[in-house]
């Protein structure tokens, strides 16, 4: 019972903050304690500030080490008196209800990324739930030193096996049905998407998400992951997304690229993508919002005459139009907010965003150019240094 007094004696109040959950599913979770570990376990953080940690008990050692708690306790140490569940997550859900009630807590307040599970637990024992769906939002989209420097190392890393890709592409031979050849082997978008696997996996990366190949008509999807051969004089959208396994953080990037000939409505295309870019990140600065980096660019992209939104379903296969957002954040997730689109919130910084515009028509295909760019007070900052045209 030692234990248990002494979180009496920090639990003054009657209203926490809890999360719970498996850190590696629940990032948020991850995000607040920057504890990765594959097991069930619950935060508390009171209104004087005290943060505790319940977890398995062989993760405790290493919890106190390098988990940001005050207190770390394992399930056993809150029994209740019917026993603890043999099923680990039911346990820790347990343990944290027999916390709350022996501190003294009738209030709780938690985020959108509770489980059910927790919620009942408590809710039976007649603890009051609050959900804030805006808890620890702000905290992740504003990402503090260690972070920028996480995401910068990832876009990095994903910049150098773009390189690698665009420059085997570029260099590979053109058959005389227009297909791509490396090595003696045909290049197919599975080829080149099993050489990005490989290549982030050299570098200590995976690609849980999949990679994007997309080669001429088969791009006017712009999330079809491509399928097929590649071909000379067709674009080819290629968007890698990793995810860096030392440090969680993910990398985003995008270009397009034509091997041989360039047509001339790819390179309108082309053209309208990286001016509508350059808008996009002029207009990006703490304080402004994410429809107004989303309007700065489709401004530009009309003003090039294409349209903005989905076809109809009679459109013709030549028209041609931005159908998604300017771009998302990113940081734990490869997608988390804020959107660059319609309705996006106010900016903050430390805010790390991809900006992609893109263009799309049925009867070629795509265009879509990514960076990653860190939101400042004066603008942003561009993780950024490959090449943007369609060649190098």
């Amino acid at each position: 019972m030692v234990a248990a007094r002494a979180l009496l004696w920090v639990m003054s109040n009657a209203h926490a903050i809890v999360m719970a959950g498996i850190p590696q599913n629940n990032l948020s979770l991850f995000h607040k304690t920057r504890f990765m570990v594959g097991d069930a376990c619950a935060y508390i953080e009171t209104d004087d500030g005290m943060r505790v940690l319940i977890i398995r008990d062989i993760e405790m050692d290493r919890a106190r080490k390098h988990a940001r708690a005050d207190k770390v306790y394992c399930p056993a140490d809150f029994e209740p008196d019917e026993g603890l569940s043999g099923d680990r997550e039911e346990a820790t859900a347990q343990a944290l209800t027999e916390c709350l009630v022996r501190g003294g807590i009738t209030q709780v307040t938690a985020d959108r990324s509770l489980p059910l599970i927790y919620a009942y637990m408590m809710q039976s024992a007649g603890i009051e739930l609050e959900c804030d769906i805006d808890l620890g939002i702000a905290d992740r989209r504003c990402k503090d030193e260690s972070e920028l420097i996480h995401l910068a190392q990832a876009q990095a890393a994903t910049e150098s096996v773009m390189r690698e890709i665009c420059e085997m592409i570029f260099a590979a031979e053109a058959g005389e049905d227009g297909i791509l050849y490396h090595d003696g082997q045909k290049l197919t978008s599975e080829r080149v998407i099993f050489m990005i696997d490989t290549a982030f996996l050299r570098r200590g990366a995976t690609t849980p998400h999949g990679s994007i190949v997309a080669c001429g008509p088969i791009g006017a999807d712009c999330h079809h992951r491509g399928a097929g051969p590649l071909r000379t004089g067709q674009p080819i959208i290629i968007d890698i997304f990793p995810h860096i396994r030392d440090c969680g953080y993910n990398g985003d990037c995008t270009r397009t690229i034509v091997h041989g000939q360039i047509p001339d409505e790819v390179a309108k295309m082309h053209a309208a993508v990286i001016e509508a870019k350059q808008a996009a990140e002029k207009a990006c600065k703490a304080g402004v919002t994410g429809e107004d980096v989303h309007r700065a660019a489709i401004d530009i992209i009309q003003k090039h005459g294409y349209s903005v939104g989905l076809p109809d379903d009679d459109a013709p296969d030549t028209f041609c139009s931005m159908v998604h957002g300017t771009g998302h954040g990113i940081g734990l997730d490869v997608h988390e907010p804020p959107l660059l689109d319609f309705n996006g919130p106010e900016l903050i910084v430390g805010d790390v965003l991809t900006i992609e515009p893109g263009v799309y028509c049925k009867a070629i295909g795509g265009v879509r150019i990514e960076d990653m760019v860190a939101v400042t007070n004066e603008g942003c900052e561009n993780f950024n240094s490959l090449p943007t045209g369609l060649q190098w």
